[in-house]
């Protein structure tokens, strides 16, 4: 085979690499994704037998299941990731997200099995947030593995584009049938977009069986030395890694934050104190993610060229100097301020913080540990902030009597001075050769294995 061939070939292999890992991670957001619109608008009246209210707290309560499951889908994952492929457990993840979403359209009704309905909602939610633990860090490195060095911001934020793909998909493949009637929609019509995901999941399959596995496993199979990999690698990943772990998961609290208050803060804060009709929030919220789409690959490329550092300490000072003239802008009552608020959070503010994230993260771990790591430290972030942040933030307005965001704003301030400092005290990796094995803390003279 020519030179040129071989080129051919390898950019073949990562562009396959690149389009099998940005529609997997947005057909398997798209399910974890509608599985959130469906627990406020639907399951409360066909999963729960109990008073309006009280239903959905409980739906939203399964919601959160999901959340507690990724963590574990992360070890998980990430343990055979290391172990086995990148490409095998990406698989799987897939396979369990879409016949769990495929079974959510055909659950029976309380009406139809009682109690066992919302225990199976449950049993499946939590099916989904384990698939979603794994596929982030296992679809970044499918694709950050498959590229070269001077583009591995660019490739591995695909991943990152997924996220707000599955989010315009769910809402798109949702609205037609919110317009039937009430009884159609309730009955039947929700079922629909459940199981559409069987036919995504199909094609997302068909395009990750396309894909060899990724260079850096294959070399490390191959290595020399493959006898001393080490067998549980998330020990190895507390052990030999513990500042790279606490530095990744300090360094995203802010990015993932803006992302659920977004999404779920900053919505109803706009509906209830905003004034805002809650079909123009989520109407602008859905264009705004079309938007997000883009930024998020934009400002990794920029990474590419100047370092993740500068891009995502000014997504840091950009949160910090922008948070209070958003809500601001939220409460001015009109659509294009409320439009311009949501452009500032998460095309601007996460873009620039989420766009690099990806391989800042992978960047900080040797192969043979990487998908543990990466999985682990992006998810013990994520619960931390994501799972906690609109919770907190919640409580915040509450003390400031319901209309004053004051506080919520400060809070939002901490994370992003938190995510500053750890940014600032990083290595900066963007033009590093990635290292190979686990051999971090080598006496002086020896040398790390590295590509």
């Amino acid at each position: 085979m020519t030179e040129a061939t071989e080129t051919a070939s390898t950019k073949s292999m990562r562009h396959r690499a690149l389009w099998s890992s940005y529609l997997g991670s947005a057909i398997e957001y798209y399910d974890f994704l509608l599985y959130g619109i469906a627990a406020a608008l639907i399951f409360p009246h066909v999963f729960f037998a109990l008073d309006p209210a009280v239903a959905t707290l409980a739906s939203l309560g399964t919601l959160a299941a999901g959340y507690v499951a990724r963590p574990l889908g992360a070890i998980f994952f990430g343990h055979y990731g290391d172990k086995i492929g990148r490409k095998k457990m990406l698989m799987l993840t897939l396979y369990l997200m879409g016949v769990a979403s495929f079974l959510m359209g055909v659950l029976p009704s309380y009406a139809q099995i009682g109690i066992a309905a919302p225990l199976s909602l449950i049993a499946l939610r939590i099916v989904q947030g384990f698939a979603v633990g794994g596929e982030w860090a296992g679809a970044t490195l499918l694709s950050m593995e498959h590229a070269g060095k001077r583009s591995r911001g660019f490739a591995a934020s695909i991943v990152g584009s997924g996220a707000p793909t599955g989010a315009v998909l769910a809402t798109l493949a949702l609205m037609p049938f919110a317009a039937m009637s009430e009884d159609a929609f309730l009955n039947w019509g929700w079922r629909v977009p459940f199981l559409l995901s069987a036919f995504l999941v199909g094609i997302a399959v068909y395009l990750r069986r396309s894909v060899d596995e990724t260079p850096d496993f294959v070399a490390l199979q191959e290595s020399s030395t493959r006898e001393t990999k080490p067998k549980i690698p998330l020990f190895v990943v507390f052990s030999s890694y513990p500042r790279e772990v606490l530095n990744g998961v300090l360094g995203a609290l802010a990015c993932l934050a803006m992302t659920t208050l977004t999404a779920t803060f900053m919505v109803n804060y706009a509906i209830s104190v905003g004034g805002h009709e809650r079909s123009e929030v989520l109407g602008l919220l859905t264009l705004v993610n079309v938007l997000h789409i883009f930024t998020i690959p934009t400002f990794a490329i920029l990474s590419d060229h100047i370092g993740r550092k500068p891009v995502m300490l000014a997504g840091a000072v950009a949160g910090m100097a922008l948070i209070f003239p958003i809500f601001s802008l939220i409460t001015a009552g009109d659509p294009l301020s409320l439009l311009i608020a949501f452009a500032l959070c998460n095309p601007l503010i996460h873009g620039l913080m989420g766009g690099p994230i990806s391989a800042w993260l992978g960047e900080k771990f040797a192969a043979d540990i990487r998908y543990s790591g990466m999985a682990v430290t992006f998810q013990i972030g994520s619960t931390v902030s994501a799972g906690f942040a609109p919770l907190i933030a919640t409580w915040l307005l509450t003390q400031g009597g319901g209309e004053d965001a004051t506080l919520v704003g400060v809070f939002y301030i901490a994370l992003c001075a938190i995510s500053a400092v750890a940014i600032l005290f990083s290595t900066e990796s963007f033009r590093k050769k990635l290292d190979l094995t686990t051999t971090p803390r080598l006496p002086s003279g020896e040398k790390q294995t590295s590509r």
